[in-house]
């Protein structure tokens, strides 16, 4: 078995490799993607960093390639669905750089507050600048923190021996686990006005994209300062340039960039922003850790077909994942379904596993429903091995029963996510072999292909003319229906409409069909 290492590792990790007598290891970085497409077909596993680019092109090269796997935690840089259809194992390292990456948040806000950067170049410059480098102190002053996971909680903590008054605003966190953890639960609005630092800890999903832009910086306090070391593209870069020159953002320390490496930002024409090169994980510690992770991961699954931290599959071994992949990808699907159906902070989660399930150990499939719900959250910190830990470290309240009771179908599993402000329920059974469905929605009857894709979903009244409507409007914006299915209300009179298109629906498109006669709602979401 072959394994190529195409970007920079530390040595413990390749020599654990070389240590294994079956696995034959190649160490080729700075390689460019003609090199590697070039060579990617004749290897097994391939060990990445950030440098790499794992696209659909290359994928589709890489003939043999049975896992990747990411020395770190983030995969911008990889297709994951490609890697998925072409039936590639992803894995990350997550935990391993999460101190790393709190500590340089804190190095950031130092450095950041005492002029530091400036000054250093100041002195080797030849020059004396002490009254014009004042600094302020952070002692009783007020941190917010957007994000409440593994690195926010940390940096929480760390903030607080410093005696600073921490908040956090996290919408996926309830009040009370933030309060029992000792700090103050706070709006988002309420974190702009009372924070004189703002650090982001938060992954870039669309709906985090640009989240800090003019109307965040126009709700700030003046004098703020800001910390990022999540991801480049959650902060507005022009926005920011604006709120430094007028003043309102007395200083930014950066780690990640919208685009990386920056290309000649105008950030870097201002005295007040200090930077880094995504430094955030860049630790001996850190960089020994996830290299010893993904050594360790690669080795278990080429030798033993057992997944560890893989995002597109749970974490199983080779024999059990045969027998519940259906399940997996139908608790994955329900999850995601129900995460995006529901608002508010996640309370419970109730599974029940109804019928014929062959004696099979459903810990795995809960755990694929978990990640499932999380992952719209918490994006690419989660996967199938941590997502029990994610959840428990929400206060988030897991039971699961099992019944051989016989009801419409072999077998049926039904989910319930309870949130602070409503409950939804969804079911979901296999049709033959491999074909997992739902077949309830709340109290809405279908049969749901679970397909991937961009979908929409429509309540509407149950009287003629409705579905004409909806085909009509997206037929006049170009917009093709790939798939429809409707759902019926028990003993009601709505149905439910899930379409699957072949392009997104735009908000415009949207506001349309919430304006036909028949429609009472609409909303779009992705599987």
């Amino acid at each position: 078995m072959k394994v190529l290492v195409s970007d920079n590792l530390d040595e413990r990790g390749v020599q654990l490799l070389k240590d294994e007598k079956d696995i034959d290891v190649d160490v080729r970085t700075g390689l460019s993607p003609e090199e590697q497409k070039a060579i990617i077909g004749d290897y097994d596993a391939l060990i990445i960093r950030s440098a790499t680019k794992v696209t659909e092109d290359l994928l589709n090269t890489a003939k043999h390639l049975k896992v990747i796997g990411r020395a770190g935690i983030g995969l911008d840089n990889v297709d994951i669905p490609a890697a998925t259809k072409h039936g590639i194992v992803v894995m990350n390292t997550p935990g391993g750089n999460v101190v790393t990456t709190a500590e340089h948040t804190l190095s950031l806000m130092m450095a950041l507050t005492r002029n530091i950067p400036q000054a250093t170049a100041s002195l080797k410059a030849g020059r004396w600048d002490k009254n014009k480098l004042k600094g302020r102190e952070i002692f009783n002053k007020t941190l917010g923190i957007i994000g409440f996971g593994n690195i926010g909680t940390i940096v929480a903590d760390r903030a607080r021996g410093l005696k600073m008054r921490v908040i956090i605003y996290d919408p996926n966190v309830t009040p009370e686990r933030i309060e029992k953890a000792g700090f103050e639960s706070v709006t988002l609005e309420e974190l702009y006005n009372q924070s004189d630092y703002i650090t982001i800890h938060i992954p870039k999903l669309k709906s985090t994209t640009k989240l800090i832009n003019k109307e965040a910086f126009a709700q700030m306090k003046d004098g703020v300062m800001l910390i990022c070391c999540a991801r480049g593209g959650i902060v507005d870069e022009k926005d920011l340039y604006d709120a430094i020159k007028s003043g309102k953002v007395a200083g930014a320390a950066l780690d990640v960039f919208e685009i990386e490496p920056p290309d000649n930002s105008p950030l870097f024409e201002l005295d007040q922003v200090i930077a880094t090169p995504h430094l955030g994980a860049s630790t001996y510690e850190a960089q020994t850790n996830v290299a010893v992770s993904v050594a360790e991961q690669i080795i278990e699954f080429l030798k033993n077909n057992t997944i560890i931290n893989a995002v597109n599959v749970p974490s199983v071994t080779g024999e059990l994942l045969n027998k519940l992949r259906p399940f997996l990808t139908l608790g994955d699907r329900i999850g995601s379904l129900l995460a995006q159906l529901s608002k508010g902070p996640l309370k419970e989660v109730a599974i029940e596993y109804t019928g014929n399930f062959f004696g099979l150990d459903m810990a795995s499939v809960t755990t694929a429903v978990l990640k499932g719900l999380l992952t719209p959250i918490v994006s690419d910190d989660v996967n199938s091995v941590n997502a029990p830990v994610l959840a428990k470290e929400r206060g988030i309240k897991i039971t699961e029963t099992t019944s051989s009771a016989s009801q419409d179908y072999t077998n049926l599993m039904t989910v319930k996510a309870i949130t602070t402000e409503m409950t939804n329920t969804i079911a979901g059974t296999i049709f033959g072999k491999n074909d997992p469905r739902v077949v309830k929605i709340n109290n809405f009857r279908l049969e749901l292909i679970l397909k991937k894709g961009y979908l929409s979903l429509i309540h509407n009244l149950d009287k003629p003319g409705a579905i004409g409507s909806i085909a009509s409007t997206l037929g006049e914006n170009n917009i093709n229906i790939a798939r429809m299915q409707v759902g019926q209300e028990e003993e009601g009179e709505r149905n439910i409409i899930f379409l699957q298109t072949d392009t997104p629906i735009p908000d415009d498109v949207l506001e349309k069909l919430r304006t036909l006669p028949l429609i009472k709602a609409a909303r779009t979401f992705e599987l």
